[in-house]
């Protein structure tokens, strides 16, 4: 039995094998509606999300499987104290696997431990979003038709935002790619990316404050939100809300091969002229999404693709 709790949980290989599944999936649906036939996936949401939670339950469904869960602490035995152990092994008397999110991190990885059952992370705090990950991953291969020899940016909140830290975790793993760090000081990558995974694979990046700047060097820009919920302080998360705003004339800076990417929702930091620049592939992302998460549920559950 596989859990899927970081993007290192699976190889290079696995994940190439994983996307070439993820794109037959998108080619030929229906043909994969009765693979999953009797199974259920039970979606374990401490934390408010429209676009993981949903694509895991339509991934699942489309699957031909059933779904149960919660979707938030409130509507659960959380709400009581019962703790993430125990929830887990009960979930694993109900259903064959399950995808979590929780506020804390390493949630997802204190139910491994007691599952009887695949656990898939889909989020834990600021830590990883390994199935984001792998989203972003398809989207950038079927966008750029390949994963190394890019310049990637990141602009906006890198010190919480999940789905950065797990993006970068993944790709420094594949040759010549370079990373441009676009934040405000307060927002910048934390430490442990920055030495442990940056410098310690010998990485080249730059870290730099002016979004206009960079932009002229992107092959992919990775927008990301202001996560207001992350802050303690209201003042500070007003103050940095709208520090990168991506409109038409700073699209123009772009290359005209430069895909933008963001793991939405977005609040301010993607104008909505941006939309129908073909460059923008963020709704194409989401949809991405459910095409992943179906070849994950699959691989998990060790069910064969159909003849």
């Amino acid at each position: 039995m596989r859990h899927l709790l970081n993007p290192l949980d699976f190889s290079v290989e696995e994940i190439d094998d994983l996307l070439a599944l993820a794109r037959d999936i998108e080619q030929n649906l229906p043909g994969y509606a009765h693979v999953c036939d009797g199974k259920k996936l039970a979606t374990l949401f401490y934390e408010p999300s429209t676009r993981t939670r949903l694509s895991f339950e339509a991934a699942m469904l489309n699957l031909g499987g059933n779904v149960l869960g919660f979707s938030s602490a409130n509507s659960s035995s959380a709400a009581k104290g019962e703790s993430v152990a125990d929830t887990i092994r009960m979930i694993s008397c109900y259903a064959d696997i399950c995808a979590m999110r929780h506020p804390k991190e390493g949630a997802a990885f204190v139910a491994a431990q007691k599952a009887q059952i695949p656990v898939i992370n889909a989020g834990d705090g600021g830590h990883q979003h390994p199935t984001q990950t792998l989203t972003d991953l398809m989207t950038i291969r079927s966008m750029k038709g390949r994963l190394d020899n890019l310049t990637v940016g990141f602009c906006g909140d890198l010190k919480f935002g999940r789905t950065v830290h797990s993006l970068i975790n993944a790709m420094v793993r594949y040759p010549n790619v370079k990373f441009i760090l676009i934040s405000p000081p307060e927002l910048r990558i934390p430490d442990n990316i920055r030495d442990d995974v940056l410098i310690a694979n010998n990485v080249p990046f730059e870290e730099v404050g002016n979004l206009d700047d960079a932009l002229g060097q992107l092959d992919i820009l990775y927008m990301t939100r202001v996560q207001k919920e992350r802050f303690f302080n209201e003042e500070d998360y007003i103050r940095l809300k709208d520090c990168y705003i991506l409109d038409k004339k700073k699209m123009k800076l772009a290359k005209e091969d430069m895909y933008v990417l963001h793991p939405l929702p977005r609040v301010n930091e993607i104008s909505v002229e941006v939309d129908d620049d073909p460059r923008a592939a963020y709704f194409k992302q989401a949809q991405y999404g459910v095409y992943v998460r179906m070849a994950l549920i699959m691989r998990l559950l060790e069910v064969q693709k159909p003849c």
